[in-house]
């Protein structure tokens, strides 16, 4: 979503026409300090204030400036005409990891593979 809105910057609203699907899929990227890193390199406090801030109002609204959805609510009221609602679905709740969703959605013979039909747009319009 947030690449979408950066390409609308680039080449302007009148060449390019986000189009947000009803549904999709809750990805949020890890954040973890790594001990052995932290330690290595004496960095605890720098960390720890980072994630402070990645979460705090000040952070969430720049995250959301920079066309991420912010989780803090408030932030994301005051975003709210630059984010379409979509119904998130929680793959940690839906499976018991993204690994078991890869296999089963998008590995070689899943679902995907299984409702797939290449050129199947293409043809429908020709109709």
């Amino acid at each position: 979503e947030n690449e979408a809105f950066l390409a609308v910057d680039e080449v302007g609203s009148e060449n390019l026409e986000i189009i947000t699907p009803s549904v999709s899929v809750l990805a949020e990227p890890v954040v973890a300090a790594v001990d052995e890193v932290v330690e290595r390199h004496g960095s605890g406090a720098l960390v720890e204030a980072y994630l402070e801030f990645l979460y705090s109002r000040e952070g969430q609204e720049i995250i959301a400036r920079n066309y991420f959805r912010p989780r803090d609510a408030e932030v994301a009221r005051k975003f709210a005409d630059r984010f379409a609602p979509v119904r998130m679905l929680d793959v940690g709740r839906l499976f018991d990891s993204w690994d078991e969703a890869q296999s089963k959605h998008f590995a070689d013979g899943g679902v995907f593979d299984r409702i797939y039909r290449p050129g199947a747009a293409d043809a429908e319009r020709e109709r």
